[in-house]
């Protein structure tokens, strides 16, 4: 029997529903946050899940208590992808979140497909540290760990307000149970039984779970792949995104720029419809949502050597010669965006009247005259930028 909504894990799914699923699990104090640079560009191939734990961003605080293990944690996360109707699917996470994922992988491995363990480690040192963080917490509440947490999550120099917030934020006696998980976490012995096809990356300037650890997983898990990141520290999805993203698509499977070609698609087009395409992917078309991202946006639209505003004039001139409508509609407001006038979007689509001729120039100045009334009627007269 599913567990009612309030007594699942808080998450949030992107990508086409009929894609393979990937669950992305959090740091210890940290919420579905610590991937937003990473997840959108996994979710062109992927069903991504990113889940909060008890008592962290949306998840309710008494999901667990004193004394809790990563196995009940790992239940969670269990219950949470039934409740998804996912039978089957990749795990990524971090640092505790890999925990869990180790966990999965060892006892769950028909549910496991394949596995990345990003800063983490089958075994977070001795009790008695944890139990005292545990208390602490439980005492002080979470001012005294905030305080150092910088120096334990990023290199010097670097930062995150808004994953500090999100510590800040925690419930401690959330928190405090999750230490007691970690207290008594060692999976070291059962390394050897995992199936899953395994990436482990490291920071190399990570003091929470320094290489070391991120080489024994390696080591001991079959057949498993080590990347080790520079200037990298524990939080690696937050601190070096790129380097994150691109291993793990090559991992699950889904290489090449679609990180930078789902930035820029996103400002060219706007969210609003970026976040339409995606819903709308299915099965069938999840690999030519992949493919327009990664080729057009990722390596064309990003190219240097023109500017936003020239890709557009020739991106409407392209349009208005094949009588691409709809498209030629949409990228009207990519113009604005992209810092063009209506005046020189006119003057545009004046010039293909004398190249591509005067009854496709007549069809497309009567496109843009409706888009370009749409904003207005939208965002009133002044508008030059669509919503």
């Amino acid at each position: 029997m599913t567990s009612p909504p309030d007594r699942l894990l808080h998450h949030r799914t992107e990508g086409p529903a009929a894609a393979p699923p990937l669950l992305l699990g959090p740091s210890l104090g940290t919420s579905t946050g610590l991937w937003d640079a990473v997840a959108p560009d996994l979710s062109t191939a992927h069903r991504v899940v990113r889940w909060d734990l008890p008592g962290h961003g949306g998840s309710a605080a008494d999901l667990i208590g004193p004394g809790a293990t990563v196995a009940d944690l790992a239940a969670l996360v269990m219950e949470l992808a039934d409740s998804l109707s996912l039978d089957r699917f990749s795990y990524a996470g971090v640092s505790l979140g890999g925990a869990v994922g180790l966990w999965l992988a060892v006892h769950h491995p028909e549910r496991i497909d394949r596995l990345a363990l990003v800063c983490s480690s089958a075994h977070f040192g001795e009790p008695g540290p944890w139990q005292e963080r545990a208390a602490l917490v439980r005492r002080d509440g979470l001012a005294p760990v905030a305080a150092g947490a910088a120096a334990r999550w990023f290199t010097p120099g670097f930062t995150a307000p808004e994953l500090l917030d999100d510590l800040r934020a925690t419930d401690p006696s959330s928190y405090a149970a999750c230490c007691d998980a970690l207290a008594a976490y060692d999976l070291r012995l059962r390394l050897s039984e995992i199936r899953a096809a395994t990436l482990v990356i490291a920071g190399r300037e990570d003091p929470a779970t320094p290489p070391a650890h991120a080489r024994e997983l390696a080591d001991a898990i079959p057949d498993a792949t080590l990347t080790e990141l520079a200037a990298t520290s524990h939080l690696a999805p937050a601190e070096n995104p790129e380097a994150v993203r691109v291993a793990l698509r090559r991992h699950f499977g889904a290489n090449g720029n679609g990180h930078s070609g789902m930035a820029v698609r996103r400002e060219v087009l706007g969210d609003a419809h970026v976040d339409r395409a995606q819903a709308g992917t299915t099965g069938f078309t999840a690999r030519f949502q992949d493919f327009i991202t990664r080729y057009a946006w990722g390596e064309i639209w990003t190219d240097p050597t023109l500017s936003r505003r020239e890709r557009s004039l020739i991106t409407l001139t392209a349009l208005v010669a094949h009588g691409h409508h709809d498209e030629l509609a949409m990228h009207v407001r990519a113009a604005l965006r992209n810092g063009l006038t209506p005046e020189e979007i006119g003057a545009a689509l004046l010039q293909t009247g004398v190249y591509c001729g005067v009854p496709a120039a007549n069809s497309a100045f009567a496109v843009a005259r409706r888009v370009l009334e749409e904003i207005q009627e939208t965002d009133g007269p002044d508008a030059s930028l669509p919503n």
